[in-house]
């Protein structure tokens, strides 16, 4: 093998594979230890360099020197041409890899090839990537030749080749599309602090301006909506929220909840909670259905985030202190410090620090562990009478669907059976 030959071979594959020349030298470099270590047997021991800048090869066979025509003589041809080639390839796919492996979290658009079952394979340019039933919108579908966006979750090696996988229902793909469509935001005038997501439904982002005179909000909607609705018409109809961050929880909390309105909101910092008190008729606005806009706005604040009228509490807290009271161990006035701090229930009860307790009631590290165990028991208690009455409700619920549907039944027969044939009243005697 010429010098210039190799080096020829060098920059060709640099230039066609987008491969580093010092990792093409490599593996030309191991190809001719493999060939000749195969020539003189598995024992010996063979060293090869080559030049970088002129392509001249030399190298060692146990200790001494092989000259060129001995190296040109004694490789096998066919056997290092297969060794670069494996080499080539296994660098070829770690740049592949170290490339996509730089865009995890970046959104990426490419058009979709075929199916196999519910997994899409999508066309990035020259590399094929899947997007898994797992990571795809509910309800979405997707067609041959048509162009989708998503960002890349995982890249990783498989045997010679790099799978790349699509997801489009992370949050960061929300966070692309907002930097994409909202130039405050793409400049860094508006920044976006927390998204909460919930794939094909419902998100909420929170976004603060940098720039007082900038309104962030409306900024993201755009006139008459124009951006929010190419944002969720990507989404496939997703409903978007925008929320204005807010460090004061005090701020933030009602702010994560619009559209209901909230009366107050007690922060309860050592079970990292919140309390949040709404109106009777703002209830069900807050908590959202089957508990959506509530679950969002704790993932958007980072806390626990529990709904409930002033009557409402007022009744736990009542329930909460004659509860603890009732535990060996703990008077009142530690039971009412304990519903200050927002424990409400024996479940909360059984996952307090112990330390904090000690300090808070003056108790014993065996008091403590009597406490909670206790609290734990209750607990179950009460939880196993939760799950009877539910299933009490449950069979109930039952009985009164099959009263109701054997009832609909007996009517329908009724209305449909033939009336009775008219039975003539007999004839009065003839008068004689």
């Amino acid at each position: 093998m010429k010098p210039e030959e190799i080096l020829r071979i060098v920059d060709a594959i640099h230039r066609d594979k987008n491969i580093d020349k010092e990792i093409v030298f490599q593996a030309i470099e191991a190809a001719l230890v493999t060939a000749l270590t195969r020539q003189y047997g598995e024992t010996s021991v063979v060293t090869i360099e080559i030049d970088r800048e002129n392509g001249k090869v030399t190298g060692t066979h146990d200790g001494q020197s092989l000259d060129t025509a001995e190296l040109s003589g004694r490789i096998g041809a066919q056997t290092a041409k297969q060794v670069i080639i494996q080499k080539i390839r296994e660098a070829e796919r770690d740049a592949i890899h170290d490339e996509f492996e730089e865009q995890v979290g970046q959104m990426v658009s490419g058009v979709v090839t075929r199916f196999e079952g519910a997994t899409a394979t999508v066309q990035l340019g020259s590399q094929e990537a899947i997007l898994p039933r797992s990571e795809q919108i509910p309800g979405e579908s997707y067609h041959p030749n048509e162009r989708i966006r998503g960002t890349i979750f995982e890249v990783r090696k498989v045997g010679s080749r790099v799978k790349i996988i699509l997801s489009r229902i992370r949050p960061q793909l929300v966070q692309r599309l907002f930097e994409q469509e909202i130039p405050e935001i793409a400049d860094g005038v508006i920044e976006i602090r927390a998204i909460a997501r919930e794939p094909g439904y419902r998100s909420k982002v929170a976004v603060i301006s940098s720039d007082n005179r900038i309104d962030c909000v409306g900024a993201c909607v755009g006139v008459r909506g124009n951006r929010i609705k190419n944002i969720v018409e990507e989404l496939g109809g997703e409903r978007i929220d925008i929320v204005r961050w807010n460090d004061d929880l005090q701020v933030l909390v009602p702010n994560a909840l619009q559209p209901a309105e909230v009366d107050e909101v007690i922060l309860c910092q050592m079970l990292g909670r919140g309390i949040v008190l709404v109106r009777e008729d703002q209830l069900s606005l807050a908590i959202g259905r089957r508990g959506q806009n509530v679950r969002l706005a704790s993932k958007l604040c980072g806390w626990d985030i529990e709904i409930m009228t002033r009557e409402e509490l007022d009744q736990q807290i009542e329930r909460a202190i004659a509860g603890f009271s009732s535990i060996e161990g703990l008077d009142e006035s530690v039971a009412e410090r304990l519903v200050g701090e927002g424990f409400l229930s024996y479940d909360d009860l059984s996952v307090i620090e112990p330390d904090d307790l000690m300090e808070m009631g003056g108790l014993t590290a065996e008091q403590v562990d009597a406490i909670v165990a206790e609290a734990e028991e209750r607990a179950s208690q009460v939880e196993a009478a939760a799950a009877d009455e539910r299933r009490k409700q449950r069979e109930a619920e039952r009985i009164a669907k099959a009263t109701a549907d054997a009832d609909a039944a007996d009517a329908l027969v009724a209305e449909q059976a033939p009336e009775s044939a008219a039975v003539p009243a007999p004839e009065s005697a003839t008068e004689s």
